[in-house]
């Protein structure tokens, strides 16, 4: 997986995830973004083209954002978007989310929006202890994702859609990864628990508030 994969869709990423999903994926990563009013230290890890940054910099007025991701044009492109005075409350950071250094006891919330679908089981878990010491103790973990639903027509689609996104991917980006990982289950193994949850397309999008 390469940065400059994802530089080179980040025009067009917004236009290929509505043509694949509508709405879907935006109401997803919004469904959840009020719980993170108070906060004061906000980590995005993946956020892409920035439009989870700019409505939570709208959200959470007090908040400073540490925004990470891989990808050069996907940091400008979101960039872009801030006006300055939310520009002056946001830290952009170009770095690997899984070899990044993170300050101990700093973050009361970080989201991972469909973000951990492109990383292996192992990385998720990787990924997961290298977050924990940066966390508060009280601090909430907001994810948004797909999960393959249990059983029927849900799942058959679902599968058909992953493995169309995977190849994409693949072709575009150098990704490896072939299946999701267990992110939500890894979450619950590191001591994080759920309290809310939402889902979309018989359960295929789903959103969720995991505290430890």
């Amino acid at each position: 997986m390469t940065p400059r994969g994802y530089d080179q869709l980040a025009r067009f990423y917004r236009l290929v995830e509505i043509l694949a999903y509508g709405r879907a994926l935006e109401r997803a990563r919004y469904h959840h973004l009020d719980r993170l009013r108070d906060c004061r230290r906000i980590l995005l890890l993946g956020d892409g083209d920035g439009r989870v940054l700019v409505r939570l910099c709208r959200i959470a007025p007090h908040a400073h954002i540490d925004s990470l991701d891989f990808s050069a044009g996907m940091i400008a492109r979101a960039s872009r978007r801030l006006a300055p005075a939310e520009r002056a409350r946001v830290t952009f950071r170009e770095a690997d989310a899984l070899t990044a250094e993170y300050p101990a006891n700093t973050y009361d919330a970080v989201t991972t929006l469909f973000f951990l679908d492109g990383i292996s089981d192992e990385q998720v878990s990787t990924l997961i202890a290298r977050l924990c010491p940066a966390l508060t103790p009280e601090a909430v973990w907001l994810f948004a994702d797909f999960v393959l639903p249990p059983h029927g027509w849900a799942r058959l689609r679902a599968r058909v859609l992953l493995t169309l996104m995977f190849t994409f991917f693949r072709w575009q980006t150098g990704l490896t990864v072939r299946e999701l990982p267990p992110s939500e289950a890894l979450l619950e193994s590191a001591g994080f628990a759920r309290v809310a949850d939402a889902r979309w397309q018989g359960g295929f999008i789903r959103s969720s508030v995991f505290i430890r």
